[in-house]
């Protein structure tokens, strides 16, 4: 299990580089829907949680389903692959770069991964948004957070409200009313 775990997140650190939310459906392809590690909910509670601590996403993700499954060998090694590739890959990609930054095709290969990760994003976006706000098996579930989402929403966008501050109320207002 440990050199699995090495191995899949080794693979998603080679798939994911640059990270943020565009990895999040590699991740749960690998752990939830080929490896099923993880429930859907599972893995949507931990991409939340890493969301919330410091650091980039994939690491905490991968830091917290090699907790999950393996322990804290487990937690060690799945955070040991996912960083080992993108090391590897700054130090050869700022070579290549360095020797071609004038390039007209390496701005249009930018470009192309720019409008892909876009979509990737969405996509996280989608997976996250339906599991929180349409809950299967529980009549209306869905209605509260539709308005806590919106609420937040607002208050994030129009009003500038601090995240940690909306986190804090999203979490009491799901103890009380969700």
């Amino acid at each position: 299990m440990l050199k699995t775990l090495f191995t899949v997140f080794l693979e998603i650190g080679v798939c994911s580089y640059g990270g943020g939310y565009a990895v999040i459906p590699l991740i749960q392809s690998q752990v939830v829907d080929e490896r099923h590690w993880l429930t859907l909910r599972e893995f949507t509670d931990i991409i939340t949680i890493s969301q919330m601590t410091p650091g980039p996403l994939a690491v905490n993700t991968s830091t917290f389903v090699g907790l999950q499954t393996g322990g804290i060998p487990g937690a060690v090694l799945a955070t040991a692959g996912c960083i080992l590739a993108g090391i590897i890959i700054s130090v050869l990609l700022y070579r290549f770069l360095e020797k071609n930054r004038h390039s007209v095709y390496i701005r249009e290969v930018f470009r192309g991964l720019r409008a892909s990760s876009l979509g990737l994003i969405l996509s996280a976006a989608a997976t996250i948004l339906g599991l929180a706000l349409f809950q299967k098996g529980k009549p209306g579930a869905g209605l509260p957070s539709m308005i806590l989402f919106a609420g937040s929403l607002l208050l994030l966008r129009r009003f500038r409200t601090h995240p940690i501050l909306l986190m804090l109320g999203a979490g009491a207002a799901g103890l009380l009313f969700l």
